[in-house]
């Protein structure tokens, strides 16, 4: 049975912070990266593969694949705090289970522990084919900490 957690939505209100938030980020911009959902407490981007993000056996490079990572894991934890919240990465591990080939990664960001200061994320990384095949390529877990939203 599927978990319905991955395909709830998050309120229009918390969505357009979110995606807002990731509009700002320069790296996810150059590195091609976009948002796929946005659900309470769960963030997936997509990550296309194209030989920008590559190393030099061809595969995306561990830099990006961590880097979506990380930013799925912290726009799932902002889902969960308020308009006048932010977040910041404290820690993360990201095991690099196989080779990140595919026509695309996807990286999920799944809140385990919300808190009112710290929140812990599990991290997943598929690469995924054309036909939709998907394989675990990178998994982690990472500690966030909420800050008050500076005024912009």
């Amino acid at each position: 049975m599927e978990d319905q957690t991955r395909r709830e939505q998050a309120s229009p209100a918390v969505r357009k912070r979110v995606q807002d938030s990731f509009d700002r980020q320069g790296l996810m911009s150059h590195l091609g990266a976009r948002l796929a959902h946005i659900g309470p407490g769960r963030v997936r981007i997509v990550l296309p593969s194209r030989p920008e993000v590559t190393q030099q056996h061809g595969y995306v490079h561990a830099g990006a694949t961590s880097a979506i990572a990380d930013s799925a894991g912290g726009y799932a934890a902002l889902t969960l705090f308020d308009e006048d919240s932010d977040v910041l990465t404290v820690e993360y591990k990201i095991n690099l289970l196989a080779p990140a080939a595919g026509d695309h990664l996807e990286a999920i960001g799944t809140v385990l522990r919300p808190g009112r200061t710290l929140t812990v994320c599990g991290l997943e990384v598929y690469g995924v084919q054309g036909d939709g095949t998907r394989k675990l390529v990178a998994n982690g877990q990472q500690t966030l900490i909420r800050v008050n939203r500076s005024a912009e």
